[in-house]
């Protein structure tokens, strides 16, 4: 494989780029890093020379300086000797088992492009094109067109072949003429959205590429011959207009649209709309427009009338509608996952008032007060089509490293009355969100992980935060919770001052002890001394060792080990019967549950007794409910039974036969 980075002045950007992939589990003898120096004029082409003298698998090519990333893509591709070319922005960088995981899905499926996950914390990520894995896909059967960055792995033959290669010089939407000449002779394309490859990193000088204003006469000179490629490759139909309705969408109504558009100069707004207005006219016909969400639709409308008022006035409308959604429940789950129970809209306004629709002869229309004057005298925007786009989602979001993971969730929609005529259509979810591993993914890292819920509908994707608004019962559910083996801490808690649903996973800053404060602990009954924590534990949950620790009167405290284990949803906390330097008298019981430097959790005062006796039966602390006493004793009986036959029956029952084995197996599970 080889991995094509071209270089132009990166300064202390490049930092992350070189050392992630100095990190990879690819063997050094697997792959080649080749960086591109565009003639750069600080010291990056001595430090990278250096480097290539300390890594035989880096090499660096220089080149006079060209001004545009174009060329040294296409020196890469020329130069590389791997099957693969990987391209690779100088300030982005890539997780240590991207190159592995990338290759060995696009070796054994013979792909020609392979699209790793990506993340990133200033730019929009298609997160629909990563919901799973796909193993063979192509443009026919998958949203690859939301994927138009070059950051992909490309067999190296198949862009020889089929002389696909980057336009040279200074110029706009050169990665998006890139990918539509590669995806439309691709065979197989495959997707690897388990695991995030990529990562987009913001710069703190403003410089990522990008980022500067477009000329709009050049800007859309350049989209006609990215339009020109999708009609040279496509016949007329819904296939051409699908393909043609996602650059309509983004890259012209798109710019035309808010936030850009109530921030542009009245001369700035005539440049863009007689740059966009005649791609519109050539490209994007009746089947385009018709296929559009009804807000989406109506800037359509408004361009096709030349109406930029409008265009604006729409904008700043939308701008203000908002995805809320209210927290109904919090309910932890066996499997670790905690089930939520949400109802979501769309609102608008500074009072968040609901978005609001008519209804005339069992059609729906968008509110007459939303389009005045949009609209000719008497004429309402249909939206009864639209109505089933309406949906909901959950998803897992890292707020340090931008990291995003789709949950499990299902949504119903609901058309309520307001009163006067007015409806709006309410979202109704439940969902599980969880920090443990699923299918097509491991668990989460460490970190903070903030609960999000978007809300789609008329063509216009919100994302809620939740948590702010919640029932009154959700509090009191929201426990912390040991999950996994090796078990870890995982904290939801509402942030301040906003109020949102956030997991700490693995002791990212919260601390157990805090959000036990005000949870009693309740002693067990029977010989075994242990107190029942009000900290959530799953059927997968497995053991963490604490630490005891035991304050007598003298102030002199002393520490014991101790375990919190899973029992029956809880953790359950073993007090050992006997500390022997511990004084007789009272004694404060506290246990670090954070670690060695954690606070300390208090718990009761016991009475010690002659030669450091723990009397924990007369603490005075609740016992549990005699119901649950009762089911842990009998899950104890029967894990205790299960290991007995195990370690006495077990060489006894291999010695049977077959049938015999599968007999004395189902009288076991019954026992």
């Amino acid at each position: 494989m080889s991995v094509v980075i071209p270089v132009y002045n990166p300064g202390k950007y490049i930092d992350p780029c070189i050392d992630s992939l100095l990190a990879q589990t690819l063997p050094a003898a697997d792959f080649e890093v080749l960086f591109v120096d565009d003639g750069s004029t600080d010291d990056s082409p001595a430090r990278l020379d250096k480097l290539a003298a300390e890594h035989p698998h880096f090499r660096v090519i220089h080149i006079p300086n060209s001004g545009w990333p174009g060329k040294p893509r296409n020196i890469g591709v020329a130069e590389a000797k791997g099957e693969y070319v990987q391209f690779v922005d100088q300030d982005d960088h890539m997780a240590s088992d991207a190159l592995r995981r990338l290759y060995e899905m696009g070796h054994r499926n013979g792909s020609d492009i392979v699209i790793g996950k990506v993340a990133s914390n200033f730019r929009g990520v298609p997160h629909g094109v990563f919901k799973k894995n796909r193993e063979k896909c192509d443009l026919s059967n998958a949203p690859l067109y939301d994927s138009l960055t070059p950051h992909k792995m490309f067999r190296t033959e198949f862009l020889r072949e089929n002389g696909i290669a980057y336009p040279e010089g200074k110029r706009r939407l050169e990665d998006q003429l890139y990918m539509m000449q590669a995806y439309f002779p691709a065979k197989v394309v495959s997707i690897l959205g388990t695991y995030t490859c990529y990562y987009y990193s913001k710069r703190d000088d403003g410089q990522n590429a990008g980022s500067a204003k477009i000329v709009p006469a050049g800007y859309y000179g350049n989209l006609r011959e990215v339009l020109k490629v999708v009609v040279d490759n496509t016949e007329p139909g819904e296939f051409r207009d699908r393909l043609l309705r996602r650059f309509y969408r983004v890259e012209m109504l798109g710019r035309l649209s808010e936030p850009s558009v109530v921030n542009y100069t009245p001369e700035f707004l005539d440049e863009m709309c007689d740059a966009i207005r005649p791609l519109a006219e050539e490209f994007m016909h009746d089947g385009v427009h018709d296929g559009l969400g009804s807000l989406v639709r109506l800037r359509s409308t408004l361009l096709r009338a030349d109406d930029r008022q409008g265009l604006v006035k729409i904008a700043h409308f939308a701008k203000s509608v908002k995805g809320a959604a209210r927290l109904e429940d919090f309910d932890w789950q066996p499997d670790g996952s905690a089930a939520l129970t949400v109802t979501g809209r769309l609102v608008h306004g500074e009072d968040k008032e609901p978005l609001r629709l008519v209804r005339r002869d069992k059609r729906y229309f968008l509110h007459p007060d939303i389009t005045e004057g949009l609209l000719p005298d008497g004429e309402l925007l249909d939206v009864t089509d639209d109505m089933d786009s309406f949906k909901g989602e959950f998803s897992l979001r890292n707020r340090e490293t931008a990291v995003e993971w789709p949950c499990v969730a299902e949504f119903t929609t609901k058309i309520e009355a307001l009163g006067d005529d007015a409806y709006e259509v309410v979202l109704h979810g439940v969902g599980q969100v969880t920090s443990e591993a699923v299918k097509g993914r491991g668990r989460v890292s460490r970190g903070f992980w903030d609960v999000w819920v978007p809300l789609r509908g008329l063509g216009l994707v919100r994302k809620a935060r939740l948590g702010a608004d919640r029932a009154a019962s959700v509090d009191t559910k929201c426990l912390p919770a040991l999950l996994g083996s090796p078990a870890r801490p995982v904290i939801p808690y509402f942030t301040d001052p906003h109020g949102n649903l956030t997991l700490d996973v693995a002791g990212r800053a919260k601390k157990m002890a805090t959000y036990l404060a005000d949870r009693p602990a309740r002693r067990m009954p029977g010989s075994r001394p242990e107190l029942r924590l009000d900290v959530f534990t799953g059927t997968k949950s497995g053991s963490q060792a604490v630490e005891l620790v035991l304050t007598p009167a003298d102030g002199n405290a002393r520490t014991a080990p101790s375990t919190l284990r899973p029992d029956q949803g809880r953790a359950h906390l073993g007090v050992p019967a006997r500390v022997p330097d511990l004084p007789a008298g009272p004694a404060q019981l506290s246990v670090r549950l954070d670690g060695p430097k954690g606070p300390v959790l208090p718990l009761c005062e016991v009475p010690v007794a002659q030669g450091g006796r723990i009397r924990l039966d007369e603490s005075g602390l609740d016992m549990v409910d005699p119901l649950l006493v009762r089911m842990v004793t009998v899950k104890r009986r029967r894990a205790t039974l299960r290991r007995v036959l195990r370690s006495a029956g077990g060489p006894l029952v291999r010695r049977l036969p077959s049938s015999a084995r599968k007999k004395v197996r189902r009288l076991a599970a019954r026992l």
